[in-house]
């Protein structure tokens, strides 16, 4: 049966057009009750049960299919994935809705109903003749969906009757809308609000603790006073914006100051880029990542950002006035250049709240349901949930989502999701980190892995059809201890003509995930491999991460090589790319390599290769810092773990040989030579990485820091810094040059992927390369796939697809990479962190020797070079007098009584884990040189040898 609708349309020319819609009912879509005779086998996929053995309800005895509206959905998603609840039909209609209104919540009922386990069936009601509704006259479209959804719940108790009588089966409406409700019951329809329907299952009380708490606006302000003021509505909001009197941007809160933000403004103008909030009632509820509208104060008001560090960690709930106190401690005497645009937040244009893990502090009231849940992100206030699990919950690490924020409360309301383990746990731990970093981390789905080869495999003729075959050349890789997913390898030998010929040969993972499949979707989405201290994420399927991908020593395998003719000063003659099978003849860690390089009696093939690499590399190495290349320092640490318990036993920096700095030579320079390459080929639609310079402020914080140790750094161009940084020597502190460029390594901008047609700065700062990509790790970067496939199209070794020259696809896939790279960066610092307190606790408390990277206002942050680690010493404590504090933002220093501290001053402090918080535990640190009466720790007497001892006690 056809329904078509006409209407008329004017076009731009003047002219009318008709449009005719038509929409096509059908008899044939079955009811999704498994042995339904009605409807046959009409339908496909995952069914409702015959007879459903869901846990008995107290209000609907009988057995029952749950039918929920378009905001149960939305909202009570967290419930409706529990396992207990089963047999759930959603309808089309809501479907579309809640597609169009929150894409996550979409995709996670797409997952549910593939569930075959969780019996949730998808029915076409837009499409079945008998529940089909048309939009009446004057009926708004939610009406009509409402209305809609009615009449399938209606067809449905009519159709399961008819079905079985015996079976009694019936269809519960579930909505959280009073009238929806209502009208149901007229209309003859079991229906009960979600709250109602999951409080009467008494054999799982747990699932009243995931219920999202929804309080209707008009009562939010039943008790106590008003906080916040109202937040616009979207309309005014979207006309603010349009005539300029509010600014829309995204949401930052800080993790130093809970009573602080920035607001970074969406657009292109230059002026008022990132606006300052400070103060709980200018903040108004918004959460981290949020998209707001602020509102703009007058010059008069503009505040500069605060220098003060402060955490949340009252108990007191509602302690407004405490908060007023607090605010004016941000308040502080400042020069005029020192003031930053200033403003408020008048309303949420989007709120972008994920679910968060942390911890629960349970409520010192006995028998209290009501508890506050911290989370783990200090960016993310606090959020009051109600449970009747807090003893249970008590020292776990749990996951709770936002429901929502009234005027009335200090604290957003929220909703208990799941219990992850307890804190400290390895394994809960490192959970944590993966979800609160957005890492992907479930295993690969059966749907991805059906694209992996079949095993056992071998290069065929057809493999071998555009490929050259250099399985004959001394190939050799140089890694890490420990790596197993090799996405290079090198070779270098003489040429008849004289001349050398160098060769990088990259993993051709291309060859095994094409464009488009569900390995390949995966691979995208996960964007990089994730390295934790214990953990790899593999953004690939290990089959091809550590074996066919990888270039292990005598195995064949396939490669895209990047083979240049270089003269014996390192110049290139000629570059040329080609698809290859090799065949590596050693896999060499860089110790190795380097015990091979100095050996005087080692001169086999692979050693001569190594040899020759080295020096041209030493060469490129030289070319580039001249051309005004930046060699900055972080500290990397490596953790020795105990083979049984595989805790941290030992904790060094990392030592970097030479080996290390030859094979990134010649990633650097074979990455230069396929962005050329592609760029040449693809001006529009090239994958480039590109590196900005640091705006001129970034660097302020580097001068100072060299005026005070009377050296100057020079930062009007990247060569100007690096030769800056070379002079900055300072015979009696050799530590210095290090500390410099450690510092100037924090001023740096992000570098990011980018489409090649849609930006036209191209430069790379940091490799003062004019134009840079990514090619040398496609088993770990997905920026490197779509590299090779480029170059693939552009030597004719492979063909091209629509996605590949769609420029605004690939800048969407920019802005994902980007993300995940970041994402990945933080989770394995996290990790750094964790393993760091690991180690710690072990150790018991240690004295060592550091130096001030950065003064604060009632604070230093110190640098042990000896563990890589970075802490904070506060010099104001609760409950101890204060003592006498002047900062100096200028210079910058902090006086404390009669002693000064500048930065990069040697000092010496004591470093212990203090787990008073479970969920923060962190590694304190306490001055204990210079000797300041009332500030420094004396250590005299406590014997620092004796970690066991204070194991002993932390086990107590």
């Amino acid at each position: 049966m056809l329904k078509s609708k006409t209407f008329l349309k004017k076009t731009r020319a003047g002219g009318v057009m008709k449009i005719v819609r038509e929409h096509y009912l059908r008899d044939d879509i079955g009811c999704g009750a498994t042995g339904c005779a009605a409807c046959g086998r009409a339908h496909e996929g995952p069914a409702l049960e015959l007879q459903p053995q869901d846990p008995a309800s107290s209000l609907c005895p009988r057995p029952h299919y749950l039918l929920p509206d378009t905001n149960v959905l939305l909202h009570q998603i967290d419930v409706l994935e529990d396992p207990a609840i089963r047999n759930v039909i959603v309808l089309q209609t809501v479907l579309q809705e809640v597609r169009n209104r929150s894409a996550p919540v979409y995709k996670r009922i797409r997952d549910v109903t593939n569930n075959h386990e969780k019996h949730f069936y998808t029915f076409t009601n837009e499409h079945h003749r008998e529940t089909y509704v048309e939009q009446e006259q004057g009926e708004n479209a939610n009406d009509r969906n409402d209305r809609a959804i009615r009449v399938a719940a209606k067809w449905y108790n009519e159709h399961l009757k008819k079905m079985s009588a015996e079976n009694q089966l019936e269809v519960i409406f579930i909505t959280n809308d009073r009238k929806n409700k209502e009208k149901a019951i007229e209309e003859g329809i079991p229906a009960f609000t979600c709250e109602e329907y999951i409080k009467s299952l008494t054999a799982n009380p747990e699932l009243i603790d995931r219920l999202a708490c929804l309080s209707e606006e008009g009562n939010e302000i039943e008790s106590g006073k008003v906080i916040f003021s109202e937040h616009l509505p979207l309309s005014k909001l979207q006309q603010g914006i349009k005539s300029g009197t509010y600014l829309q941007g995204t949401f930052r809160a800080s993790r130093e100051n809970y009573l602080e933000a920035t607001v970074w403004v969406h657009g292109d103008a230059e002026e008022n880029k990132e606006i300052i909030l400070q103060g709980l009632k200018n903040l108004n509820r918004a959460i981290h990542e949020d998209i707001v509208a602020v509102e703009l104060f007058p010059k008069s008001q503009w505040v500069a950002p605060s220098s003060v560090v402060l955490h949340d960690e009252g108990q007191d709930e509602d302690d407004v006035e405490k908060e007023e106190e607090r605010e004016t401690i941000l308040k502080t005497a400042v020069n005029e250049k020192m003031l930053k645009p200033t403003g408020r937040v008048v309303g949420i244009i989007k709120r972008n709240w994920r679910p968060y893990c942390g911890m629960l502090s349970k409520s010192d009231i006995k028998e209290s349901r009501r508890h506050l849940f911290t989370p783990a992100d200090k960016r993310i206030p606090r959020i009051r949930i109600e449970t009747r699990q807090a003893s249970a919950l008590e020292g776990r690490r749990i996951i709770v989502a936002i429901d929502g924020w009234p005027r009335n409360s200090r604290y957003p309301n929220g909703h208990f999701v799941k219990n992850l383990g307890d804190a400290g746990d390895k394994e809960t731990e490192t959970e944590v980190l993966l979800l609160e970093h957005d890492v992907p981390h479930q295993p690969f789905s059966q749907a991805v892995l059906s694209f992996l080869p079949k095993m056992p495999w071998s290069i065929t003729e057809k493999d071998m059809k555009y490929r050259e075959d250099l399985r004959h050349l001394c190939v050799c890789s140089v890694d890490p201890p420990g790596c197993t997913d090799i996405d290079d390898a090198l070779h270098c030998r003489e040429l008849e003509n004289g001349n050398l010929e160098v060769g990088v040969h990259i993993a051709d993972v291309s060859h095994f995930i094409r464009p488009g499949n569900a390995l390949d979707q995966e691979s995208a989405r996960r964007g990089t491999t994730v390295y934790l201290c214990e953990k790899r994420i593999d953004m690939v399927p290990e089959l091809l991460s550590s074996n066919l991908c990888s270039l292990r020593c005598n195995v064949d395998r396939l490669a895209f090589s990047c083979i240049w003719e270089m003269s014996h000063n390192a110049e290139i003659l000629k570059t040329r790319f080609t698809k290859s099978v090799i065949n590596s003849k050693a896999s060499l860690t860089y110790a190795e390599a380097q015990m091979r390089i100095d050996s005087a009696t080692i001169n086999d093939d692979t050693t001569t290769s190594l040899r020759g690499l080295n020096k041209l590399a030493k060469i490129l190495k030289k070319q580039r810092i001249e051309k005004g290349a930046l060699t900055l320092s972080s500290p990397e640490v490596r953790f020795h773990m105990d083979s049984e318990t595989h805790d941290p036993i030992d904790l060094q920096t990392k030592e970097l040989r030479e080996t290390n700095s030859m094979v990134e030579e010649f990633m650097l320079l074979a990455n230069i030579s396929v962005a050329k390459k592609i760029h040449e080929e693809f001006s529009e639609h090239a994958l480039l990485r590109k590196h900005p310079a640091p705006p001129p402020s970034n660097y302020e914080i580097l001068v100072k820091a060299a005026k005070s140790k009377n050296l100057e750094i020079r930062t009007d161009t990247a060569k100007s810094l690096a030769d800056s940084l070379d002079q900055a020597e300072s015979p009696t502190f050799p530590y210095l040059n290090t500390l410099l460029r450690i510092l100037a390594t924090r001023c740096m901008m992000q570098a990011v992927y980018f489409c090649s047609g849609m930006d036209n700065d191209f430069h790379h700062y940091g490799l003062a390369s004019p134009i840079y990509t990514h090619f040398t790790s496609p088993i770990r970067r997905y920026a490197d796939v779509i590299v090779h496939r480029l170059l693939a199209v552009a030597i004719g070794a492979d063909s091209t697809y629509p996605e590949l020259t769609d420029k605004h696809k690939l800048a969407d896939l920019c802005k994902n990479l980007n993300f995940r790279h970041k994402m990945a960066q933080y989770a394995q610092r996290a990790s750094v962190a964790f393993h760091t307190q690991l180690f710690f606790k072990s150790k018991g408390i240690v004295s060592e020797e550091g130096y001030i990277l950065f003064v604060r206002k009632n604070a230093i942050v110190v640098l042990i070079p000896k563990y890589g680690l970075e802490g904070t010493v506060f010099f104001e404590e609760k409950d101890k007098p204060k003592p006498w504090l002047v900062y100096d933002d200028e210079i910058p220093s902090l006086k404390i009584e009669d002693t000064v501290f500048h930065i990069f001053d040697k000092v010496k402090v004591r470093i212990m884990l203090d787990s008073s918080n479970l969920q923060h535990q962190k590694i304190r640190m306490s001055l204990v040189e210079p000797q300041i009466p009332g500030i420094s720790t004396d250590i005299s007497n406590m014997d620092i040898n004796e970690p066991e001892r204070k194991k002993k006690k932390l086990q107590k």
